[in-house]
């Protein structure tokens, strides 16, 4: 498989962080007024997650929050790309399947949660280049 261009693979890792920072934000209430906010978050994961026990929902949303976080931050610094990568494309499928069963597949499919979760996974086999922390590390350095 070719590997895609540097500048492409920068552009994936920003707009999958974007997308999992406004998530985190909106239900954190950064974004003002038009956060969803965090009961609300919690009354879509127990919607999302329909088959799951009433108890485990506040464990799910904080989880989420919690990893939505870690992928957001490791793909801006480009760190650990290849587990953030696969770690976010299972979170994301895991949610997407979910939706499936809980609110039928026009769901995921609106919102590209399965593009999403493919994107991840595809970024998890790059190869660190010159824009990530992975590739900076990596290089071999130069004797004197």
């Amino acid at each position: 498989m070719q590997q895609p261009a540097n500048t492409a693979v920068l552009l994936l890792r920003l707009s999958l962080a974007a997308t999992f920072l406004s998530a985190v934000a909106s239900r954190l209430h950064f974004w003002g007024s038009q956060s969803s906010g965090w009961k609300a978050f919690l009354q879509y994961t127990a919607e999302v997650n329909s088959f799951a026990p009433a108890g485990i929902i506040p464990f799910l949303a904080v989880a989420a929050t919690i990893l939505e976080t870690l992928f957001a931050l490791s793909f801006i610094i480009g760190f650990k790309l290849r587990w953030s990568g696969l770690g976010a494309g299972i979170l994301t499928l895991l949610f997407a399947l979910a939706m499936t069963y809980s609110m039928g597949i026009k769901s995921p499919l609106d919102y590209s949660v399965f593009v999403f979760s493919a994107s991840a996974f595809l970024l998890s086999q790059t190869k660190p280049d010159k824009w990530s922390l992975d590739g900076f590390a990596g290089k071999p350095r130069v004797q004197k």
